[in-house]
């Protein structure tokens, strides 16, 4: 493998644990109304779970409502079982055509919870991109050792790689404080 072509793979992979971290992190509900905070539930409809967003539109129209208007009317009923099944502690309410979720207020200690459960998630990540970091490093060293590319040009990719991990765990980590002054502020 070439030695750009080993920096780019890394830096490819790297980019998908933040891709992963974002997501991750955009379910985790702050003390307003996000529809990705219902995005993960799977709705058992037509003899198969599928995501919410799959048979239904999810807005929220107000900071503090989250309303899912199925395309079906008939599983609302499934909607709603899905809701109260999940561990979000939601309670829906239907009127028939749109279920609405009210999204109570954050206590401190959920709060606090929540930030940790978001700097689990920020070091999850952080590892995946050292672990990258770890196989391109070992690629480098093998490309060396089986005389495709010289010691300089192995140090280099080293080097680069290095880099990269630095960049990519600055960029986790100011992702997770945004997300944790959101989920702290009222």
């Amino acid at each position: 493998m070439p030695a750009n072509e080993i920096t780019k793979d890394s830096e490819e992979r790297m980019e998908k644990a933040i891709e992963v971290l974002k997501k991750n992190l955009g379910g985790i509900r702050t003390g307003r109304a996000n529809p990705g905070l219902v995005d993960s539930l799977r709705v058992d409809v037509y003899g198969s779970p599928t995501p919410i967003k799959q048979v239904a539109s999810v807005g929220a129209p107000e900071p503090t409502q989250i309303v899912i208007r199925p395309y079906d009317a008939g599983i609302i009923k499934e909607i709603e079982k899905a809701i109260v099944g999940s561990d979000l502690g939601f309670n829906p309410q239907s009127d028939g055509r749109v279920v609405r979720i009210n999204i109570p207020p954050l206590s401190t200690d959920v709060r606090k919870k929540m930030v940790n459960r978001i700097k689990e998630l920020t070091e999850d990540s952080k590892i995946a991109i050292r672990n990258v970091r770890r196989d391109g490093n070992k690629l480098a060293d093998q490309e060396e050792k089986d005389k495709v590319i010289s010691e300089d040009q192995r140090d280099d990719i080293k080097d680069a790689i290095q880099e990269l991990t630095k960049k990519f765990e600055e960029q986790a980590a100011s992702i997770a404080k945004t997300r944790e002054a959101e989920v702290m502020d009222d």
